[in-house]
């Protein structure tokens, strides 16, 4: 252990490991190891910026990017990276200032390193990059060929899982190697996010990006790392043309892919408390609406029969069983997940081919009409008018509100209504249906006034005394 020292003994300690390491570079004397505890005393100091101030200078900056990029890989180099990557994390400008002194290209062409460290600490550099500085990431992967080199390095994550490969040796078994992984694929989500004309380049990774995904299986919890970094990656990723399209729904099995998403859906909206839903899987959702939109016509029924509901559901009334569409549907009304509720519905809609007759069938009124009077989609009114819907597959009669067979449904005696009762009720569905009416999102006739012009109610005369 290094001797920790604070206040000005610190800053002094700092100015002289950067002195001392600057004139090594220049006249070498010391050997790697005596340079790489120097490197690594520096390391700690640097994880505070309190009387760090050298660290985060051009001058030191400079030093640094010496020790890391200059020669070949060795362990000095790396404790210069991890001091350049903390220096980015700690201080946004030092992030311009390595981008001045062309650290960029530097850590790209360390990138080309099969080295799992020299992959984790290069994409941690470049990932930090791409805030608050102007490197031209285009120029990189013109120039450097960073795409070819991020591609390899997710190829080499990949090469592991694949069939030929050993059962034991199907996962990460390094937490470095997933610390690899996971600053690469942000680098790579970064990079596309913010240079979205370079995205084609990265479309060779689209297969193993997958692979990975689907043979890890599912974590607990579900969406922790690597997961959650491969399915931001591919949320950016070119899913839709020919190669990308090949690779999502690969020919040994279309659905394997989309079938492995749902069931980290699934799991994901059990494992994670409500609050958290928002953020942990709206990705997930959006990768999933965004391969239904492109995908084959196999892989469409097949992902609508995983996400919407059964018609062993409709025993129940529809979002009361404990089911994937249950959980979805519940979630669609619920006031803890705004984000998450409207993608929910549209992706419900969009599987029901965005016509709203469908969906409602698919759904029940209840949880349709939301999304459809938000929306502004015109409500079919045989839909409104109609008392039953029946069943597609079997012919069963439904109830449109609730998506409940009525065969099911359970029978409640009560007590007919009084002559007063009914006329307060046919008072409040006047009201409700002339304000319904107001709102102009669909055309429907109040039945009162109906029955009032063809006769069906008269006026009566006041009562005398």
């Amino acid at each position: 252990m290094f001797a920790q020292k604070t206040g000005r003994a610190k800053l002094d300690d700092v100015t002289r490991i950067l002195s001392e390491l600057k004139t090594d570079l220049d006249s070498p004397k010391h050997s790697i190891e005596q340079r790489r505890q120097l490197l690594e005393q520096l390391k700690v100091y640097g994880r505070s910026v309190d009387n760090s101030d050298p660290i985060f200078t051009e001058h030191g900056l400079r030093t640094l990017g010496r020790c890391a990029f200059e020669g070949d890989t060795s362990a000095a180099s790396q404790e210069a990276l991890r001091c350049i990557a903390n220096a980015l994390l700690l201080q946004p400008q030092t992030r311009q200032m390595a981008v001045n002194l062309g650290h960029g290209p530097h850590a790209a062409e360390k990138l080309k390193s099969d080295n799992i460290d020299d992959e984790f600490l290069a994409s941690r550099v470049l990932f930090l990059m791409t805030y608050d500085a102007n490197l031209d990431y285009a120029q990189l992967v013109a120039e450097q060929q960073l795409a070819d080199s991020i591609n390899a390095a997710v190829a080499r994550h990949a090469k592991p899982y694949s069939k030929t490969s050993q059962p034991s040796s199907q996962e990460h078994t390094q937490p470095m190697e997933l610390m690899a992984l996971s600053e690469t694929l942000k680098l790579l989500f970064n990079i596309i996010h913010f240079h979205k004309e370079v995205s084609s380049y990265f479309t060779p990774s689209i297969p193993n990006v997958f692979k990975i995904l689907v043979r890890r299986g599912i974590a607990k919890p579900p969406l922790a790392a690597p997961a959650r970094e491969l399915i931001n990656a591919l949320l950016h990723l070119d899913l839709e043309d020919a190669e990308g399209r090949q690779a999502t729904f690969p020919a040994f099995d279309p659905k394997c892919n989309a079938a492995h998403l749902t069931n980290i859906l699934d799991q994901a909206l059990i494992a994670y408390p409500p609050t958290e839903l928002d953020d942990t899987v709206a990705p997930v959702l959006t990768l999933i609406r965004r391969m239904y939109e492109i995908a084959p016509n196999e892989v469409k029924k097949a992902m609508e029969k995983m996400i919407l509901p059964t018609p062993e559901e409709r025993d129940k009334p529809l979002g009361k069983s404990d089911t994937l569409s249950s959980r979805l549907l519940n979630l669609s009304t619920s006031a803890l997940t705004p984000t998450l509720r409207g993608s929910i519905s549209a992706m419900m809609f969009e599987l029901s081919h965005k016509d709203p007759a469908t969906f409602v069938h698919n759904v029940g009124y209840g949880y349709a009409s939301g999304y459809l009077m938000s929306n502004n989609i015109t409500i079919p009114e045989d839909i409104m008018q109609a008392n039953i819907g029946a069943d597609s597959a079997e012919g069963i009669p439904i109830n449109p509100i609730t998506g409940q067979r009525l065969d099911k449904e359970v029978q409640v005696q009560e007590e007919p209504m009084t002559q007063e009762e009914k006329e307060r009720e046919a008072e409040r569905l006047f009201v409700l249906f002339e304000r319904l009416k107001a709102t102009g999102v669909m055309n429907v006739q109040n039945p009162v006034e109906e029955a009032y012009r063809s006769g069906r109610i008269e006026e009566l005369p006041d009562d005398k005394d």
